[in-house]
């Protein structure tokens, strides 16, 4: 209560006398306290056994230390430890709110069995009492509510940093996947890895969990050096779609590209999509004009050029493989279109072919492939793949 009583404090006599009467009807109250949370919330009643004896041991805690606050025999933090019964797994079966209303119900039940079982001299006293004891109680529960929701936190982050870790070195297994559950993530249909510079605030980090949300995605994210490496899930199967999901997200990361790697099944196969995300972000700055965000299939050719020998195969067999596999000559008109500076009449003389001839090859390369001849871009990761798909010939 404080180093001063409240003017409402009797005189030590009384208040010892008022005391005794108080302790003969604790029992009493608790009983009552319990029947009535009981009767008013059904999810007391669904609760397991230990659950339901751990809030028993709290109402009678709050009973008794009600008793012993008001006669002076306990100090201020032990009257304000009424929780310290129960284990601390209780927080997280109970929500605040419930907490709240258990507390409420076992105050209105001591008030009602003030004012019946005790003499109407103690009753106006007690009730002050009471009231000013439950604030304090209140503001007991908020803080081991928020101390819960903080240790929750740091673990719910370190768990979430060996999912994702896990998850960029190739180990998520069936625990991993397990664990990533109890984080929320739905196993959802498509999955893919974001790789991106840290934000400069923390807040930045909240929202884009925020818009997640929002969009229905999972969301997994955890700081990996000056780095935000975030796992995105959703119904989404394509590499447009997942950049079109990103693209709503980017304010989230901080400045510089951000490299969304290929969409996977599932968490087992994350390790593809992070191992390419990896590699892209660390070649994107090559590409001074890359679009943010981008894909690290677009980012090929830096990436093959940085030594990722997996880009060189995909250049090689992915894109080069299909041409050179043609039955047409698709690989030489290429060659003679770019040996004729892109002009397709030029190129058709060369060839000796009609000009729609060379058109149409051209197409059927762009269809084969997905990158035109005819772009900039992709006649340099068209022209990077010829070379390498004939050294690893």
């Amino acid at each position: 209560m404080g180093d001063e009583e409240p003017d409402w404090m009797p005189a030590p006599r009384a208040r010892s006398a008022m005391s005794r009467r108080l302790a003969s009807a604790s029992a009493a109250m608790t009983t009552a306290a319990l029947a009535e949370i009981t009767r008013r919330y059904p999810w007391f009643s669904d609760l397991d056994a230990d659950n339901r004896s751990s809030v028993t041991l709290v109402v009678r805690a709050g009973v008794d230390g009600f008793v012993h606050w008001f006669a002076g025999t306990t100090t201020s933090a032990e009257q304000r430890n009424i929780f310290s019964a129960a284990p601390r797994s209780l927080t997280t079966r109970l929500a605040l709110q419930q907490t709240v209303d258990l507390i409420r119900t076992t105050v209105e039940t001591v008030e009602q069995q003030i004012n019946t079982a005790l003499p109407r001299s103690d009753r106006q006293t007690l009730t002050l009492a009471v009231l000013q004891y439950s604030r304090e109680i209140a503001f007991d529960a908020a803080e081991v509510y928020a101390r819960a929701a903080e240790t929750r936190g740091a673990w719910d982050a370190r768990l979430e940093a060996l999912v994702m870790d896990a998850v960029v070195r190739g180990d998520a297994d069936e625990s991993v996947v397990s664990r990533a559950s109890t984080l929320g993530w739905h196993s959802p249909e498509g999955l893919c890895v974001v790789i991106g510079e840290l934000p400069a605030s923390d807040a930045a980090l909240r929202e884009l969990r925020t818009h997640a949300a929002k969009a229905g995605l999972d969301v997994l994210a955890s700081v990996q050096g000056p780095r935000l490496v975030v796992l995105l899930g959703g119904d989404f199967q394509t590499e447009d779609e997942a950049l079109d999901h990103v693209a709503d997200l980017t304010g989230s990361f901080g400045d510089g590209p951000v490299v969304v790697g290929p969409v996977v099944g599932d968490l087992v196969e994350a390790v593809i999509s992070a191992r390419a995300a990896t590699s892209g972000r660390r070649a994107a700055p090559a590409w001074a004009d890359a679009p943010r965000p981008v894909s690290a299939r677009a980012l090929l050719p830096e990436r093959a050029l940085a030594g990722d020998g997996h880009a060189r195969r995909e250049l090689a067999h992915d894109i080069f493989g299909p041409l050179a596999g043609h039955a047409g000559d698709l690989v030489s008109t290429l060659e003679a279109y770019w040996a004729s500076g892109t002009s397709i009449e030029a190129t058709a003389r060369r060839l000796f072919i009609h000009p729609n001839t060379v058109r149409y090859r051209l197409g059927r390369i762009e269809d084969l492939t997905g990158y035109a001849p005819s772009d900039p871009r992709g006649s340099y990761v068209l022209r990077l793949a010829g070379t390498l798909g004939r050294l690893l010939d």
